[in-house]
């Protein structure tokens, strides 16, 4: 919702040229929202979800960051200065996420990397093989 709100600002703004990044930030959340409440996820287990999440997070934090600066500090509009405010407010909303995205990212990791010895110590103990 945020990032639709900073778009619409950037539009009625002379900052218009920076109407981009919110428009692909919000589809791409939008997309990711979508893929986790149609539980895609738990369909195509090759992608791993948790880092694509983490990612955008951390692309769009960095974005609206930068993007924020030139608009507050490039134009004197009032939407320009709404929508540099409003990045600003996403940039911290998108930190908060990377963070916990961050927790769950680890947490996947780690549960991965536990199945494989796992999986591989039993095969060990169902070998048939008499090297004892």
């Amino acid at each position: 919702v945020l990032s639709f709100i900073i778009f619409i600002c950037y539009i009625a703004s002379l900052a218009a040229s920076f109407m981009m990044a919110p428009l692909l930030e919000f589809l791409l959340a939008l997309f990711l929202f979508f893929a986790y409440a149609s539980k895609l996820n738990e369909k195509f287990k090759g992608l791993h979800w948790p880092l694509a999440d983490f990612l955008r997070c951390v692309s769009a934090a960095i974005i609206y960051f930068a993007i924020s600066i030139a608009a507050v500090s490039k134009y004197s509009d009032g939407a320009s200065k709404a929508a540099g405010v409003f990045g600003f407010v996403a940039t911290i909303v998108y930190a908060i996420d990377f963070y916990l995205t961050f927790n769950d990212l680890v947490t996947f990791l780690k549960q991965g990397s536990s199945d494989a010895p796992e999986g591989h110590k039993s095969e060990d103990e169902n070998s048939d093989s008499d090297s004892d």
